[in-house]
């Protein structure tokens, strides 16, 4: 059976290791022993004493800890859904979501997604934490805010995330803008709206953000178009307060 190029070429990476690592082998072998009868020749030579000189401590007091209010870390690990916010005056929570506010686990969240088993692989992967959502209703229109937290010990999978999520965001129908702030987080509107049998019309606007571990997501979904100043303002707020 025929292989491809780039099998062969595995193959070829994986034999040159194979022969570059039996080299050093025979050449460590053969350094030793070359060692060993030069070693075995020399007179004795005294260890060095084992004690060391003390060092000296440093004078002066450390820097106070940073209060609450300015450790941005102190609020991130805290409870995730209190950073969410909070549905403006005169809105009402949705039907589904009476309380407002929802933890959302691995699964919960890679079914939010139209190819949840890639989803879900590719979140254990970016070392998935926590995520938590709120969604309100007002004036004809929904909004919906999503905060996902990673832990970030490998890379920095918030930025990714947001910087993912703009490029699905981007269209030829879409007009976006750059949201003051938060460096290259952007808001997008539709502006053709998406259509579906039996259903009204809906059209959608969305920003995505990111600060420190945590990834920003906004969507505002009505059957007339959104606003600028709208996905505009609930993501500015929404950022602020982490």
């Amino acid at each position: 059976m025929e292989r491809t190029e780039e099998e062969a070429g595995r193959r070829r990476r994986g034999r040159t290791a194979a022969l570059i690592g039996t080299a050093l082998v025979l050449g460590l072998g053969a350094g030793t022993c070359t060692g060993y009868l030069v070693q075995a020749g020399r007179e004795p030579t005294p260890l060095p004493p084992l004690s060391q000189p003390v060092l000296a401590q440093a004078r002066g007091q450390a820097p106070a800890p940073l209060p609450a209010s300015q450790d941005r870390r102190v609020r991130t690990d805290g409870d995730l859904r209190e950073l969410l916010l909070k549905k403006p005056r005169g809105a009402k929570h949705t039907e589904w979501l009476k309380d407002g506010v929802r933890w959302l686990d691995l699964t919960a969240l890679a079914e939010t997604w139209t190819e949840p088993g890639e989803v879900f692989g590719d979140l254990v992967r970016d070392e998935f934490r926590r995520a938590a959502m709120t969604v309100w209703e007002e004036d004809g229109y929904t909004v919906e805010i999503r905060l996902t937290q990673f832990r970030q010990e490998e890379y920095t999978a918030a930025t990714d995330a947001a910087d993912d999520a703009q490029r699905w965001a981007e269209a030829p129908a879409n007009d976006s803008w750059l949201i003051p702030g938060t460096g290259n987080g952007r808001a997008y509107v539709m502006t053709e709206p998406e259509t579906e049998p039996g259903f009204e019309d809906q059209y959608t606007a969305e920003a995505h953000a990111w600060r420190g571990d945590i990834a920003m997501s906004v969507w505002v979904t009505g059957p007339k178009p959104v606003p600028k100043k709208k996905i505009m303002d609930v993501a500015e707020r929404q950022m602020e307060r982490l």
